[in-house]
Formats: C-alpha cells, sequence, structure tokens
C-alpha cells in the first residue's frame, strides 16, 4: 500500500487509485472508484459506487460520494458519479449517483468550490466555476450553470434549471428556473436584477453589462408575456452576441421561469 495512503483507511483492490493520491485515516473506497492524480481525500471520507474522480481534487473530511440515490424508484442500477478537475469539496458533502429515469449519472464539471453539508442529489448536472456555500441542496435533476454562485441555504427544486452567472441570497427557494445572468433571492425565489459585479469580474465589457441589464428589463419589468419578450430578446442577440446564452436557455422548456 503506498505510504500516502493512511494504514487505517480501507481501499478495495479493484479501485484505480493514481499514484500520488493521498487518502487519510479512517476513509472507505469501494471497488468502482476512480481516482486521478494529484488528488486529496481527508480522512473519514466514504467514497463508493461508480465514482470517477478527475485530477488535483481536494475531499475533506466526512464526505459522502457515490452513494446510492434517494429515490424509491432505484433498483440498483449500476448509475454513475462523475466529477471533474481541481474542485474543492468540504466537509459533511453528499453527492448521490444518477438514476436509469434519467441520463443515469451525475456530474460535477471543473474549478468548483463546493462549501459544507452541500447535496447534490441524482442526476444533477452541475457546470464549471460555481461556488455553492454551506448547505445550498439541490433536489434531483437539477441543472446549474457555469459560474452561478448559490448562496448559504438555498434550495432547489427537483428538474429546475439555474443558469450561468446567476447568483442566490442566502436562503433563497427556487421552484422555477432561474435564468442566466439574474440575481436571485427569496422564497420562493424572485429576480432582483442582473448579477453586474460578477460579470465585471469575469471580464465582460461595460457594453455587455449595459446590453444585459436591458435584456433583463425586457424580459422581466416590460410586462409582456414570455412569448413577446422572448422575440425581443432574439433581436438584442443578434447585436450583443453575449445575449445568446439567455435565449438559448429560454428556449429549453423547463418549469417555467421565476419572474
Amino acid at each position: 500500500m503506498s505510504s500516502r495512503i493512511h494504514a487505517t483507511s480501507i481501499v478495495d483492490s479493484a479501485a484505480r487509485i493514481a499514484a500520488d493520491v493521498e487518502i487519510g485515516p479512517y476513509s472507505i473506497i469501494g471497488p468502482h472508484v476512480e481516482i486521478g492524480a494529484g488528488c486529496v481525500i481527508g480522512p473519514h471520507a466514504v467514497i463508493k459506487g461508480h465514482t470517477r474522480i478527475g485530477i488535483n481534487n481536494h475531499i475533506f473530511q466526512f464526505v459522502s460520494l457515490g452513494e446510492m440515490p434517494q429515490d424509491k424508484k432505484y433498483a440498483g442500477e449500476p448509475t454513475r458519479l462523475e466529477i471533474g478537475d481541481n474542485n474543492v469539496i468540504r466537509e459533511f458533502c453528499t453527492f448521490n449517483i444518477g438514476t436509469a429515469q434519467d441520463v443515469g449519472v451525475t456530474r460535477l464539471g471543473n474549478d468548483n468550490w463546493i462549501m459544507a453539508y452541500v447535496h447534490l442529489a441524482h442526476d444533477c448536472q452541475i457546470g464549471n466555476h460555481t461556488i455553492f456555500a454551506n448547505n445550498a441542496q439541490l433536489a434531483g435533476h437539477v441543472h446549474i450553470g457555469d459560474y452561478a454562485i448559490l448562496g448559504g441555504y438555498t434550495g432547489v427544486h427537483q428538474f429546475c434549471r439555474v443558469g450561468a452567472h446567476v447568483i442566490t441570497g442566502i436562503g433563497t427557494h427556487v421552484l422555477k428556473d432561474v435564468p442566466p445572468f439574474v440575481t436571485a433571492s427569496g422564497s420562493p425565489a424572485a429576480p432582483h436584477g442582473i448579477n453586474a459585479e460578477g460579470l465585471k469580474r469575469r471580464g465582460y465589457s461595460a457594453e455587455a453589462v449595459s446590453e444585459i441589464r436591458r435584456a433583463y428589463k425586457t424580459l422581466f419589468r416590460s410586462g409582456d408575456t414570455l412569448d413577446v419578450a422572448l422575440a425581443a430578446l432574439k433581436t438584442q442577440a443578434a447585436a450583443c452576441a453575449e445575449l445568446q446564452l439567455l435565449v438559448d436557455f429560454l428556449l429549453v422548456p423547463g418549469r417555467g421561469i421565476i419572474r
């Protein structure tokens, strides 16, 4: 056994573990687990199921990754959990594998910052560069776009989508889809402008931010129906490429948007 794997940990001989992975005391690694180079697994972590973890992830103590979904329909199918590269996953996080009723895999992308007590239920699809503050909770089949930030105690209803560059306030309850660029808070979640500061930090020009703000007013303040607002947004997107992200999001059927 590698000197980087603590003697008290239990690592199944069938698990595929890169040579430089560090595994802390009393952690348990199942037979269908793959862990890439440069990962650090803290003590008392449990990683099981068909779970693949990329490179350079830091997984803290007391996490549970790859456990069966909390879904009564689950019948032992070999569904999966896939975690990308360069993620930080803090204490007491729980990520479940997918179900046969969806794509069969729960995914976390790259460069995400996942704080303590976060739950990713079965079949969630998380993009890149997100931040989930403490106790953010995702029900099954939730999709989260790149650079989204979920405030502490944000809860997201099953099958909801949260678009790229969204930010939610503390204790937000997301019951419908949240379009890209929006700041949302409340119970239920309501729109409160755009995430202008986040967009500036990510290199969006002043002109693009101004156009996104105008698009927000079209969608949320004009009083038009969604179909009429979407037609106007398509015209605006022709002159501002950044708005195509918003248009594409709205074209996908979902649970309806917060409005």
